[in-house]
């Protein structure tokens, strides 16, 4: 058998069982199996670890995602870089190695969305956890110069008070990579300036339950362009299938 999972603290909505288990039946691989593994603590992974000696690959997601890499014996750049882990890879030689695909899945899935490049590409991200700085990273190597947008003053970057309507003007591309309006929370979404959105903007939400998230709704409403990170999902999902099994 081989065993694949997820861990995180909270699980019950993630759809990556689903989508890996729907992918096994479709390559007829019925010798392997994704499980869901809720952690109240990332010091429980090593007791995971001992409980199932047949792990192949995990995938990493809240809030687990920047304090992982402590369990690990390696990083690939990517992940280094970004100071964040998605993905780990157990290794033939029983390494246990650390990627980003998030970054992989997000930088080609808003490529594909956001057509502004050079001077007039300019970019917000809501949020500072680990899929922010991913996103961060795979924006500035697209040559989109971003911000982080956080809720504490004293952290580096912008607070939402700083979202002025020239500053919203000057960037176009707003990132939502907080959990706020995750299905079952569906009434939530980050407090930005919604009035001052326009045709010229494009709303991009990590979330993909709901479909459609109340802060790409109030985004639509006003014009501007919208997506859910189902593609996102998807992107790095493959990729991660490609790390376990390079």
């Amino acid at each position: 058998m081989r065993e694949f999972g997820l861990i995180g603290r909270s699980l019950e909505h993630s759809f990556s069982q689903t989508y890996f288990t729907q992918k096994f039946d479709n390559l007829g691989l019925s010798d392997h199996r994704y499980e869901l593994f809720e952690l109240y603590s990332i010091t429980e992974l090593p007791t995971l670890l001992a409980q199932h000696p047949e792990l192949k690959g995990l995938n990493v997601t809240i809030p687990y995602k920047e304090q992982v890499w402590t369990y690990l014996d390696e990083m690939s750049p990517i992940a280094a870089r970004i100071g964040a882990v998605n993905v780990i890879e157990f290794a033939p030689d029983g390494r246990r190695i650390g990627h980003n695909t998030d970054y992989i899945g997000f930088q080609e899935s808003v490529r594909r969305f956001y057509p502004a490049r050079g001077d007039d590409a300019g970019a917000l991200i809501l949020g500072t956890g680990g899929a922010a700085k991913a996103v961060e990273t795979a924006l500035r190597d697209l040559g989109i110069r971003c911000w982080l947008v956080s809720r504490n003053s004293l952290a580096a970057g912008l607070t939402y008070a700083d979202l002025s309507p020239s500053l919203l003007e000057a960037h176009t591309l707003i990132i939502n990579t907080t959990p706020l309006g995750t299905y079952p929370n569906v009434a939530e979404c980050p407090t930005i300036p919604y009035e001052h959105l326009t045709e010229r903007h494009y709303l991009y939400d990590l979330i993909y339950n709901p479909g459609e998230t109340l802060f790409m709704q109030k985004g639509r409403e006003m014009g501007a362009h919208t997506k859910n990170g189902f593609e996102m999902l998807c992107l790095q999902a493959e990729a991660a299938w490609a790390i376990w099994n390079k």
